[in-house]
């Protein structure tokens, strides 16, 4: 019976290991969806945080190794705890940390997303979904960042109404498409340097990303000619 149990359970985890970006990349979309949704439901905060964390557990999973994945785990367990905690405490500037350590763990999984597209030998679902994964990773990251900022130091930006969570990852997908539509701008130093990093990596992540696919395409046709 334990037998068959570790097989049921190794089974289940190899099959989600191979198709661990094309779940990422769902779980990030329904994050995405959601976050206007709530927002206009009046339910935005520890539900929408939650849909966060599950995508940045979603993010994690998929570490190289489990040497590598174990303390990312940690880390965010931690986190993700201390979140609801500090808010009970009432420490703003406290829980806003805790908000960007969460932040972080998406940022290096966005990278371990972007490698992992990046070393591809042909063109396939799960690499495109990883590349996929990794640029919504990085904007909704950028934009708790941006939160986070304002939390620790009010006036960081300027912004029509409330500087929710929504408004900063809506801010840091206009900066990472380089819309610029100019409701919402940075007033500090680092934020303002944030916004020219996430602008800049948008435009190098699309240029790359496009000659790379372009390039691996190109290969396997010749191949199969």
């Amino acid at each position: 019976m334990k037998r068959e149990r570790n097989n049921i359970l190794r089974d289940f985890a190899g099959n989600y290991l191979r198709r661990r970006y094309s779940i990422l990349f769902s779980t990030l979309l329904l994050t995405m969806v959601a976050a206007p949704v709530l927002s206009a439901l009046k339910l935005s905060g520890t539900l929408f945080e939650s849909f966060v964390a599950a995508s940045l557990l979603a993010a994690v999973i998929p570490a190289d190794t489990v040497r590598s994945r174990s303390p990312l785990w940690v880390l965010l367990i931690v986190a993700w705890l201390a979140r609801p905690l500090t808010d009970w405490l009432g420490n703003r500037v406290l829980s806003a940390m805790t908000m960007g350590i969460w932040t972080l763990i998406g940022l290096l999984a966005a990278v371990a997303a972007l490698r992992f597209a990046m070393d591809a030998t042909k063109v396939d679902t799960e690499h495109l979904c990883a590349a996929l994964s990794a640029y919504l990773l990085a904007g909704t990251c950028f934009g708790l960042l941006y939160w986070v900022l304002e939390q620790i130091k009010s006036g960081t930006f300027v912004f029509p109404g409330e500087f929710s969570q929504t408004s900063a990852i809506y801010f840091s997908f206009v900066t990472l498409a380089t819309l610029g539509y100019g409701d919402i701008a940075p007033r500090t130093d680092v934020a303002r340097g944030l916004a020219i990093v996430e602008g800049v990596g948008g435009q190098l992540f699309l240029a790359v990303l496009v000659a790379r696919l372009v390039s691996l395409y190109s290969k396997s046709g010749n191949q199969s000619s």
